[in-house]
């Protein structure tokens, strides 16, 4: 009887059995090849199949409780995806095993050689980051590519800066390791970060040697990191992730999108400033009543947990109820400014940006990211 290599497995049929009697695994096994004798045909019989090593060694394990015997069985096939899964409906048709009523359901067929991908795909991404070039595989080739962009991640100075290749005359500055990665995931090697709002020292070396490209979020936040870094280094250009987004969240189209958009800094502060004057915006001061409050209380209370946004008109008047993800578009284009807006969660500079911008009064949440707005920030 040919014996099947544990290399040709590919499916390992599972199943449960109960039995009205006490069996051996003998009266089991017996009833698998004699029951299922001629159901599927000559080219899928039980017996001729183990000879050829299309089916291996069929393991059984029995437990007795008292007149009743249960038990597993597994198969291992080297069939295709159809072929055992017609076995494994055949075997459920046996009802008898040895002088007993018996039932058998298959429990699930496992795709043995999955544990196999998964070992070549995470042993060629360690193959690949010690190597130059590239396979011309597909989908593993992609994951492997990416694995290795993001692996070469490097610290730069003393100062242990996340960091690509910076031995170009162009480099980019980004606010942090998220930032660093995503643009090394999408092929922008020539990147550095400043880990935090601080500019460090080594970039501000740095600075003096090469042409800098500082790349900032969407936010109130990145522009107050521009102002930061501009006013203490030479920066050459500023460029700006779209309103509300983050670099380390941006796709590598538009990664490469505003990079080409990027500006001198003169340009970017006196864009800047003509906006502000252009567009003057004064947050009324709002007092609230011990009603008021309680009522807030009750909405934030309710809507914890439910990661949404509830905004209020003037009145406390529900306007609408969004996702937190959404809420910053939502404020941009609510046709009713709402003066109140609830959410679960913590609030970022790009959030208080976007309901300055729609003349919000006050903002209730738990956390906030920054204080820095003249909105009432309540904290309940």
């Amino acid at each position: 009887m040919a014996k099947i290599s544990p290399v040709s497995i590919k499916y390992m049929i599972h199943a449960k059995f109960r039995a009205e009697g006490l069996l051996e695994k003998p009266d089991v096994i017996g009833a698998i090849f004699g029951q299922t004798e001629g159901l599927l045909g000559n080219d899928l019989e039980m017996r001729e199949l183990q000879k050829e090593g299309k089916i291996g060694r069929i393991e059984v394990d029995i437990e007795r409780k008292g007149k009743i015997t249960e038990g597993v069985i597994k198969i291992p096939t080297a069939l295709d995806q159809s072929e055992t899964t017609l076995i494994a409906a055949a075997i459920e048709t046996i009802e008898r095993m040895g002088p007993s009523d018996a039932q058998i359901e298959i429990e699930k067929i496992e795709d043995v050689r999955g544990s196999k991908r998964d070992y070549i795909i995470e042993r060629a991404k360690k193959l690949m980051a010690g190597i130059e070039g590239s396979t011309d595989s597909r989908e593993i080739s992609n994951q492997i590519k990416e694995s290795k962009r993001t692996s070469s991640i490097q610290e730069f100075s003393d100062e242990k800066l996340p960091s690509g290749d910076l031995s170009g005359k162009e480099i980019i500055v980004v606010e942090g390791r998220a930032d660093v990665l995503n643009l090394l995931r999408n092929g922008v090697n020539n990147v550095v970060a400043m880990n935090g709002t601080k500019l460090p020292e080594s970039i501000r070396e740095l600075c003096k040697e090469k042409e800098i490209t500082l790349f900032i979020d969407g936010d109130r936040g990145g522009r107050l990191i521009a102002q930061n870094v501009t006013d203490n280094a030479d920066v050459n250009y500023i460029a700006v992730a779209p309103d509300g987004k983050e670099v380390e969240e941006l796709t590598g189209k538009e990664i490469l999108m505003n990079l080409r958009k990027r500006i001198p800094i003169d340009e970017f502060f006196r864009k800047r400033t003509s906006r502000t004057e252009e567009i003057p915006k004064e947050i009324t001061e709002v007092n609230l009543s011990n009603k008021d409050r309680e009522k807030l209380k009750e909405l934030f209370d309710n809507n914890q947990g439910s990661e949404k946004a509830i905004l209020l008109s003037k009145d406390l008047n529900e306007i609408k109820s969004v996702s937190v993800k959404s809420l910053n578009s939502a404020l941009r284009k609510s046709r009713e400014k709402p003066s109140v807006v609830i959410i679960d969660g913590t609030v970022t500079g790009s959030t208080i940006e976007a309901a300055e911008e729609a003349e919000t009064q006050i903002i209730v949440a738990k956390n906030f990211a920054t204080t820095d707005t003249n909105i009432k920030l309540l904290s309940l």
